[in-house]
């Protein structure tokens, strides 16, 4: 098997766990009540540790001499390849959780795929980070069905975070050669066949929260391909600060 598309598809696997760890561990100290303030901590440690297990295979199978930390540290923003959802900011809790929500059930059905794997690492890796993902799928949908039947004005702000974060889902399903020729191997499944029971999933938790599933389509951001939203340059300036300031740190 060619290097190349195994490697771009883990760094895209990592990425997305990583940019979103990195936004949920702003909640840290600003959660609404302890228990999410920790919940959402957690979760963002979740999504970290399985960033690392995923750079670790990928820097194995670069052969550079590098580690888990130069992928994650020490590239440019356009060498990032996470879904535009993952770097949108925290905004309200309701912003927070519908955007986990939307990952969350993308993420639960694509490790529930992986654990299938002819690659025994990656489906090892999937096999460990789908027992997380369940927990944060039900803690993120329990959240938006109590948000969306609660108050009005939660109802109304959660309603508000669906339509805003619509347009970045479509990139979820995302898909080109490197997809194809990983799927032609029996690496990864079809990412497109994992749209419609996204879907399903969506709108049965949303219907239970009495809210209101989009009419429209998402449309494709460029994540994938290196593009970013302008929210990405700042993030990554926290991110990435430390081992900047001090190349070659260790802990």
């Amino acid at each position: 098997m060619e290097k190349k598309p195994l490697l771009t598809f883990l760094l895209r696997l990592g990425d997305d766990s990583l940019i979103l760890g990195q936004r949920l561990s702003e909640w840290c100290g600003h959660g609404p009540i302890l228990e999410e303030d920790i919940a959402l901590t957690n979760t963002a440690l979740d999504l970290i540790g399985q960033a690392t297990n995923i750079y670790t295979y990928a820097a194995e199978v670069q052969g550079e001499n590098k580690d888990a930390d130069a992928l994650a540290f020490l590239r440019l923003e356009h060498e990032y390849f996470n879904a535009i959802l993952t770097e949108q900011p925290n905004g309200n809790f309701a912003d927070t959780i519908v955007r986990q929500f939307f990952f969350d059930t993308y993420r639960k059905l694509l490790w529930e795929q992986l654990v299938h794997s002819s690659d025994a690492r990656l489906a090892a890796i999937a096999e460990k980070s789908l027992k997380e993902t369940r927990y944060h799928f039900k803690h993120s949908a329990e959240w938006v069905i109590r948000l969306g039947d609660g108050t009005v004005d939660s109802n109304e702000r959660t309603q508000l975070a669906i339509y805003s974060l619509w347009r970045y889902t479509e990139e979820l399903f995302y898909t080109d050669d490197t997809e194809e020729s990983l799927q032609a191997l029996g690496v990864i499944p079809a990412i497109q066949s994992l749209r419609k029971p996204w879907l399903e999933t969506v709108e049965k938790v949303l219907i239970q929260g009495t809210l209101i599933v989009p009419e429209n389509k998402g449309y494709f951001g460029k994540g994938r391909q290196g593009m970013h939203s302008e929210n990405m340059g700042f993030l990554l300036a926290q991110l990435q600060y430390m081992q900047r300031a001090y190349p070659n740190m260790q802990w």
